[in-house]
């Protein structure tokens, strides 16, 4: 495994976030997670109040790392938000929320982690993305857009930061069985039946769930994070989850985009 690291996860309550922390935690790490109601969960690290959204949390929760541990190694962006509706149907200060955690919030991050990595001559940031990033999935465009969006920012921030030692990577899960069936957001206006696309959105998001509940394991992306942490696993981009899924990605630049569109409304039933 080799040394120990100062490990910052937020996220860390649930799903991919606290798999990652309780896996890193379990290979002698220290780790710090992070959640907007800390007091409500039970942890075997150590797990800090965070609202990405919010700059003085993530300053404060960033000092708190650093006064307590006095360095940090690595950061996980895991936060996020999956907003559910027809592109029509959401809010602008919907798109907005989604974007303000799922992008801004990682650059919140990474910009307050920054200048200590510098500091210190090294470090890695891993931001987690989605096979979202490379496919617009009806009803959850805003989400989409969000993955897309955090693909760019990673890659531009790689490039920035490499000459002060720091590495950014980005892992892209596909269908994971978290609880982001519970947790996923609906736009308002898709929510009921007077929406135009009721019927097709609630078709598609019961096909989601039930690809979701029969995902991969949380811990599966867990043990990748852990590698690219421990340095076992380098390279800016990582797809993880079902192989079907990652085949489709991978092979996707080579097939048209009306063909690969009409082969996901057969899919989706559109």
């Amino acid at each position: 495994m080799g040394a120990q690291k100062v490990v910052l996860v937020t996220g860390a309550s649930s799903g991919i976030g606290r798999a990652t922390a309780a896996y890193l935690h379990e290979r002698g790490h220290r780790v710090f997670g992070t959640s907007r109601n800390p007091d409500r969960h039970a942890a075997p690290f150590q797990l800090l109040a965070l609202d990405v959204t919010d700059d003085a949390a993530v300053a404060a929760a960033v000092a708190a790392v650093l006064a307590e541990a006095g360095r940090i190694d690595a950061l996980v962006n895991n936060a996020g938000v999956v907003l559910a509706g027809a592109v029509e149907d959401t809010s602008p200060a919907e798109a907005l929320a989604v974007l303000n955690t799922n992008v801004v919030g990682v650059q919140r991050m990474a910009r307050s982690v920054l200048p200590a990595m510098r500091g210190q001559g090294g470090g890695v940031i891993i931001n987690v993305g989605s096979t979202a990033g490379s496919v617009g999935m009806p009803f959850q465009g805003l989400y989409c857009a969000s993955k897309y969006a955090l693909e760019g920012l990673t890659e531009a921030l790689r490039l920035e930061v490499a000459p002060f030692g720091v590495s950014v990577a980005l892992v892209a899960p596909g269908d994971t069985a978290t609880a982001v069936v519970e947790n996923r957001i609906r736009a308002r206006a898709s929510a009921g039946p007077a929406s135009a696309y009721h019927p097709a959105c609630a078709a598609t998001l019961a096909r989601y769930e039930a690809d979701e509940r029969a995902g991969a394991p949380a811990g599966s992306v867990a043990a990748r994070i852990a590698a690219i942490v421990e340095g076992r696993s380098r390279g800016p981009r990582h797809a993880v989850g079902p192989l079907a899924q990652r085949i489709l990605i991978g092979t996707r630049p080579f097939i048209p985009t009306a063909l690969f569109q009409w082969g996901l409304a057969r899919y989706y039933g559109l």
